[in-house]
């Protein structure tokens, strides 16, 4: 299995009490750090604009800024998004952005796209909230025309969500084809169809009764659309709270609980801990979370990405995970 890791970057709520002048060194201490060893295959950040679960005015950092900065400041890393919202950008002007980024890393960036799902942000930014049928078709759209735009270096599209007509994204990105494009989303009809068309990588629910059916509907889809099933790696997302013994665990999620009570309350702050983070197939005891992901991994999971909550805070869940979970699942 091969693993990345989220950096903190506000919108989990995972920088509260840090005071905004200080986030960007955290972030980047830590981006340095999992760049310096060899288990971390990817740092990644998520594309929002407000806090979650509830909007608050604690600072949620700009994904594609963050994107420049740690090409400039990392060397080994390779650099995603899960994911970019397509409509919160123009396409064919993201397809730069991202080229240019590519660059600035030496060739290191990955394409996390999706269709977009948080509705405050969405209208709070003038966006509106379209239909999920139109936002999946603006994915389509866009992702399109990233293909044309990396390859050729122009892309042209006369679509009923985009219009673009021979815009240059010169300097290209270095990589050989583009950059790796990954599909975010599990919805059966659209969201894996289009993954079937474009993805190099999906990334979908590693509960195993829903990932064997959506994996199973993958690779129907591409069958229909002609693309190889066993070319596209399939990868999930994992909060981790990681403790040495099932005590230590619980302690570590009772100070997760104390950090959301005061935007939540008490009583939903539990709730949303219990539902969001202790039941998570990364939480627990070394053993037990090797033996988790090992299953879901027999089942064909082949990348696991890693949100700590604690990260910004305490890295030693993380220094457990790697010397222990890490060396168990082959990474």
């Amino acid at each position: 299995m091969r693993f990345g890791i989220f950096v903190p970057q506000g919108w989990r709520l995972d920088l509260v009490d840090i005071e905004p002048a200080d986030q960007w060194a955290v972030m980047r201490e830590l981006a340095e750090r999992f760049d310096s060893g060899g288990v971390w295959e990817s740092i990644w950040v998520y594309d929002h604009f407000h806090t979650t679960p509830v909007p608050t005015d604690e600072a949620t950092h700009e994904a594609w800024s963050l994107m420049s900065a740690f090409a400039a400041s990392t060397s080994r890393v390779r650099l995603g998004q899960m994911c970019t919202a397509m409509s919160y950008r123009n396409p064919a002007y993201l397809a730069k952005v991202a080229a240019t980024v590519d660059l600035i890393s030496g060739g290191r960036v990955e394409m996390g796209i999706g269709a977009g799902w948080y509705e405050h942000e969405w209208r709070a930014y003038g966006y509106g909230f379209p239909p999920a049928g139109e936002r999946l078709g603006r994915l389509d759209e866009g992702v399109q025309i990233f293909r044309q735009a990396w390859r050729t270096g122009r892309a042209t599209l006369d679509g009923r969500y985009y219009q673009v007509d021979g815009a240059i994204v010169h300097p290209r990105p270095l990589q050989e084809n583009g950059i790796p494009i990954w599909i975010a989303g599990g919805g059966e009809k659209k969201t894996l169809r289009i993954a079937a068309k474009y993805a190099n990588y999906t990334n979908f629910s590693a509960v195993p009764d829903e990932f064997i059916r959506k994996s199973e509907i993958l690779r129907e889809h591409c069958a229909e659309v002609g693309t190889d099933f066993a070319a596209i790696t399939r990868s999930a997302n994992f909060n981790a709270v990681v403790g040495s013994t099932e005590t230590e665990v619980q302690e570590r999620l009772s100070l997760i609980v104390d950090r959301y009570a005061p935007f939540l309350g008490a009583d939903a702050a539990k709730t949303y801990v219990t539902d969001n983070f202790a039941s998570s197939a990364a939480t627990g005891t070394p053993e037990q979370i090797a033996e988790r992901l090992g299953a879901v991994e027999d089942l064909g999971l082949g990348y696991a990405i890693l949100n700590f909550p604690e990260a910004a805070y305490d890295t030693s869940g993380i220094e457990l995970f790697e010397r222990e979970v890490v060396p168990a699942l082959g990474g």
